[in-house]
């Protein structure tokens, strides 16, 4: 198995155990050889930043190799992915269909020519935009075209919030070292009301099969747009089930996506099924352990399995899990976490990971993009779970201090 990841990609470690426990050998691929994981160490090194040479490097190091198949970590490497997978003339995503898992404006196009339901939208010039005339109604959605998670994406109701949205998201391109077009373009769309759904499955010779539904029983309405709950098996009745999935299937194909793993983030308005974003790979941050949790089998199995046209049959009966990301607040320096021992003791909780340490900054969206950590729970019963999470969110306290600027001059 050939996994391309970047080097600080936490996914690395569950995949290269996965692929152990499957008996099948693992070569990673990672732009860093300097690593406390000895198999991105031993691995092969390239610069993901010049594809071209990347791709020799890799298909010359493997040239002796029988490759099962070609998995990416991250969004940032699955376009390579699908490049060497085709060489080796394996199951992959075309380029071209991977591409529009992180053009948001290209993948809006291709929905909508594909007959998905899409909310209104319109490609603003971000230097113009104090004089673009919008054709959609407010409230809307401005988006940067290609960062993830969440970050950058914020609500408006006025043109002087468009304006201020777009000022903001003009500075964190910039910290982005976004360029092109994707640094002087955003996407602008109607917000759209309803409760939203995260999706979690996998293509086999496009055929799309499920794993799990995750509902976000809290209200996403902006200005800014955190995940913070998920909770499965969803609460959904099955005619609500039947036309999420559906729609998720429909924009697969829309993308042109075939073979591997999709997470999707959807919509249910009053009329229709929305999508809001389609991913070719899983879920991100630790929320994979859900799966685990409820499934009772381990997500990088799963997909490992798939990606060799294997897929398990479906589960008789899924458990209640759910997380909590726990989201940054306020700006400031973490100086400590308190309250994290009674928080563990919380009936049902699993575990709580705390991923930023004391004494790095904290920035909340649209500018920042990381979560502070996880609280995991599992119950017998949805409810319970859901409200452990609560429970054990409500006794944590993160002690901050001001970030201190010095003035210039």
């Amino acid at each position: 198995m050939l996994l391309i990841a970047p080097s600080g990609s936490y996914r690395i470690g569950p995949y290269v155990k996965a692929a152990q426990s499957l008996g099948i050998d693992i070569l990673v691929v990672s732009n860093s050889k300097h690593s406390l994981v000895a198999e991105v160490a031993e691995g092969i090194t390239v610069d993901f930043s010049d594809p071209s040479q990347a791709r020799k490097t890799i298909l010359a190091a493997i040239d002796k190799l029988n490759i099962l198949c070609v998995l990416a970590t991250d969004d940032s490497c699955v376009a390579l992915s699908s490049q060497i997978a085709e060489h080796l003339n394996l199951p992959h995503n075309s380029p071209s269909a991977s591409e529009l898992t992180h053009r948001k404006d290209l993948a809006r196009q291709a929905l909508q020519k594909g007959g998905c339901n899409t909310p209104e939208f319109q490609i603003i010039s971000l230097k113009r935009a104090p004089l673009t005339q919008l054709n959609i109604e407010y409230p809307v959605v401005v988006k940067p075209l290609s960062l993830s998670g969440s970050r950058g994406v914020i609500r408006a109701d006025s043109d002087e919030e468009l304006i201020e949205a777009c000022r903001r998201i003009d500075s964190i391109l910039e910290d982005a070292g976004q360029n092109g077009f994707v640094r002087e373009q955003l996407l602008v769309e109607s917000y759209l009301d309803g409760a939203e759904f995260a999706v979690e499955g996998f293509l086999i010779n496009g055929e799309f099969h499920l794993l799990t539904i995750f509902d976000k029983p809290e209200p996403l309405i902006g200005p800014f747009f955190e995940e913070t709950y998920y909770l499965t098996p969803s609460q959904l009745d099955k005619i609500s089930k039947y036309k999420l999935l559906n729609e998720i299937a429909k924009c697969c194909k829309a993308y042109g996506l075939t073979h591997g793993p999709v997470h999707a983030e959807a919509r249910i308005t009053p009329g229709r099924v929305v999508l809001l974003e389609l991913a070719a790979r899983t879920i991100g941050g630790q929320c994979g352990q859900l799966i685990e949790f409820s499934l009772e089998q381990k997500l990088e199995e799963l997909v490992i399995q798939g990606m060799c046209g294997q897929l398990p049959d479906a589960p008789v009966r899924f458990e209640a899990a759910g997380v909590l990301m726990i989201p940054v607040t306020a700006s400031g320096i973490l100086k400590r976490v308190e309250g994290l021992t009674a928080a563990l003791q919380v009936e049902y909780i699993k575990d709580i990971e705390i991923h930023i340490r004391e004494g790095y900054e904290l920035l909340p969206l649209p500018e920042g993009s990381s979560y502070l950590g996880f609280i995991f729970a599992q119950a017998p019963d949805y409810q319970q779970t859901y409200q452990a999470l609560k429970s054990a969110y409500q006794k944590l306290t993160f002690v901050t201090q001001p970030i201190w600027k010095l003035a210039a001059g």
